[in-house]
């Protein structure tokens, strides 16, 4: 896989993130699907050039996988919704299998997966200095309304600070695996500065998704090297943070301008957010559409917010119970959840560094798919095919 491939698959994973930036923002084409364009044809020569070999544990999420999306087929004929319906359903089940199948290819391939994440560290790095120039020339809105100023750019927070989150992973995994302590040095001062612009946007998920894969994805190389670190490699993370986040709230004029922290500290997360009613309502409507569902898409008309997408269940658990009722939410379960599953599972067989590459990619989307977006949001797909090409290997093939 070229050092190009691999930019237009990170490219596409975080095009979200990228069309918020001020530099990216005013592009005359769509940047997605350009760089969507671009990755078919590369991929389909990766997968045709090589000899795959596929391990054990894939088949049950895989067969989940195309169940459910099937289902969501067969649930949109009693779903209330058109417009909802209309825009969610070709995106996860035309979308989401080419996502699936892109992720697994990317990450099943050891080359492309090491480039792949080389370029998803730079243009996380370059998601976080462009917020950051954006705060300090007031260049940037954080979700709200551009009140009339054509010269800001509304910024998709929770997105970008998922892509610093993977970019402060992958840092922080560069940094266990450096030789040197001033190398070492050097990539944790990265983690460090993808922290402070963490801050900066006010997304608490990004900001929560980064310490926990700043804490994790480095132990699975640790625990192959030293059992010992690897057990307070968390600790030392969390405590660093901490320690951090404990020196800014002591001061309040060091914290102010950080939305972030501003955030955390307004109270009543869950409430606040929206996303406590949300879920009250989703289980509320799970129960009394049981056993199939609402339909797909058929949640919002039903809560009583019309169709707004927006105001899907921010979970992809609940959503599914909700909308495709018992048979949609087994599926649900057996696709994701049995992907973690054997995801764990596989990661204790392969290569210490590509387990690890893996888990920093994976965990921020994992974390977001529980409190944040929807099923028909490609990264999840992408992220669940990263997380399942831990069963797959890539060879080259022998031409005599």
């Amino acid at each position: 896989m070229t050092r190009a491939t691999a930019l237009a698959a990170a490219v596409v994973h975080f095009a979200g993130a990228l069309k918020s930036t001020p530099l990216l923002a005013g592009l005359p084409f769509d940047l997605t699907l350009v760089a969507a364009l671009g990755l078919v044809g590369p991929l389909v020569l990766v997968v045709a050039g090589r000899r795959w070999m596929v391990g054990p544990g894939l088949a049950v999420p895989l067969a989940a996988c195309g169940g459910l999306w099937l289902w969501m087929v067969l649930a949109g004929v009693w779903s209330p919704s058109s417009v909802v319906l209309g825009a969610k359903l070709p995106e996860a089940v035309l979308l989401g299998p080419a996502m699936l199948a892109a992720g697994m290819v990317v990450g099943g391939d050891a080359e492309g997966l090491r480039r792949f994440a080389w370029a998803c560290l730079a243009l996380g790095v370059f998601v976080a200095a462009s917020v950051v120039w954006g705060v300090a020339t007031d260049a940037v809105v954080f979700g709200g309304l551009l009140q009339g100023n054509p010269d800001q750019v509304r910024v998709q927070y929770q997105i970008a600070g998922l892509a610093m989150a993977s970019a402060g992973g992958l840092a922080a995994v560069r940094a266990v695996e450096s030789r040197g302590a001033l190398a070492a040095l050097g990539w944790l001062i990265v983690v460090g500065a993808l922290g402070a612009a963490a801050l900066v946007p006010g997304g608490r998920l990004a900001l929560l998704a980064f310490g926990m894969t700043v804490a994790a994805a480095p132990m699975v190389v640790l625990w192959r090297q030293q059992a010992v670190l690897a057990f307070f490699w968390p600790l030392l993370a969390l405590a660093a943070g901490g320690a951090a986040l404990a020196a800014l709230l002591a001061d309040p004029s060091g914290a102010e301008g950080l939305r972030t922290i501003e955030r955390f500290t307004e109270g009543g997360v869950g409430e606040q957010s929206g996303r406590l009613p949300l879920w009250r309502a989703a289980l509320g409507w799970a129960g009394a559409a049981a056993p199939l569902g609402l339909g797909s898409g058929g949640f919002t008309i039903a809560a009583g917010f019309g169709e707004r997408r927006g105001m899907y269940p921010h979970n992809h658990a609940l959503e599914a119970l909700a909308e495709l009722g018992l048979p949609g939410f087994a599926l649900w379960l057996l696709a994701f959840g049995g992907g973690a599953v054997a995801a764990l599972r596989l990661g204790a067989r392969v290569a210490p560094w590509r387990a690890a590459r893996v888990a920093a990619l994976v965990l921020p989307m994992a974390l977001s798919v529980m409190v944040s977006t929807d099923l028909g949001n490609r990264m999840a797909w992408f992220a669940l095919g990263l997380a399942l090409s831990l069963g797959l290997e890539a060879r080259a093939v022998r031409h005599v």
